[in-house]
């Protein structure tokens, strides 16, 4: 019942959303959209790569720098998708965050093949998890309570669901849905839900316009303006 068996595209949230999704689904799509996976396609779109890192996991920031990794948050660039825009291409950028690095790691234990997806490019990557074949687990990562947008709170809480992944996943799910496959409930109603303009209202959108990001929201909101398909290998986005 978990798994939502029965349909080739299924929907649930976070990291519990990755456990359940992951015992069948041979693709896990990770979506967080303000900001993990919108950064990841600007990185990949420009020809460079992302080094997903869990969340304040020191060892891997270790692991990062000694692979020869730019470390996000110590220079120019950071998990803000308008501080990438530029960055030169060949760049392997590590990329830590709460929600979309560190599903990216736990979806990648599960076995499945791991995108990473957004509005931005929600029809190429439709098109690559629809390529590999079996059923397609859409992950929306959710905020999390007492941690602010770009992950630099002092907390880490409970999962909170949000508009944003919500219709990120939603325009991945309509665009597999093109290609003839089917949705399960949870992935049919977020198909419905695809509304770019609400990124500007919703909460995680006003908490970064009214911090002065706003052209981080606008970049997010773009739909399918990317043909950039972020796949994890060997624990690399590229």
């Amino acid at each position: 019942m978990w798994e939502q068996s029965g349909h080739d595209v299924r929907l649930d949230w976070g990291g519990e959303g990755v456990a359940a999704l992951g015992r069948e689904c041979a693709v896990l799509v990770v979506v967080d959209v303000l900001s993990f996976s919108t950064t990841t396609d600007l990185v990949v779109g420009r020809g460079g790569r992302v080094l997903p890192v869990r969340w304040r996991d020191e060892r891997g920031i270790a692991l990062a720098r000694a692979a020869g990794a730019t470390i996000a948050g110590e220079g120019a660039f950071t998990l803000r998708p308008s501080s990438v825009t530029e960055i030169p291409p060949a760049t392997l950028l590590a990329l830590p965050s709460p929600n979309g690095a560190t599903l990216c790691d736990a979806a990648a234990a599960t076995g499945a093949h791991v995108l990473a997806g957004c509005l931005r490019n929600a029809s190429a990557v439709a098109a690559k998890a629809h390529g590999f074949g079996g059923p397609v687990g859409l992950v929306a990562a959710g905020e999390r309570w007492g941690v602010n947008i770009f992950g630099d709170g002092e907390t880490f809480g409970p999962l909170r669901p949000c508009v944003e992944d919500q219709v990120g996943a939603g325009a991945i799910a309509a665009a597999l849905a093109r290609l003839g496959r089917s949705l399960s409930p949870e992935a049919a109603l977020a198909a419905r839900s695809v509304d770019v303009t609400a990124l500007a209202e919703c909460v995680s959108g006003r908490e970064l316009t009214e911090s002065g990001h706003g052209r981080d929201v606008a970049l997010a909101a773009r739909l399918d303006v990317s043909d950039a398909v972020p796949v994890l290998n060997e624990g690399v986005l590229a």
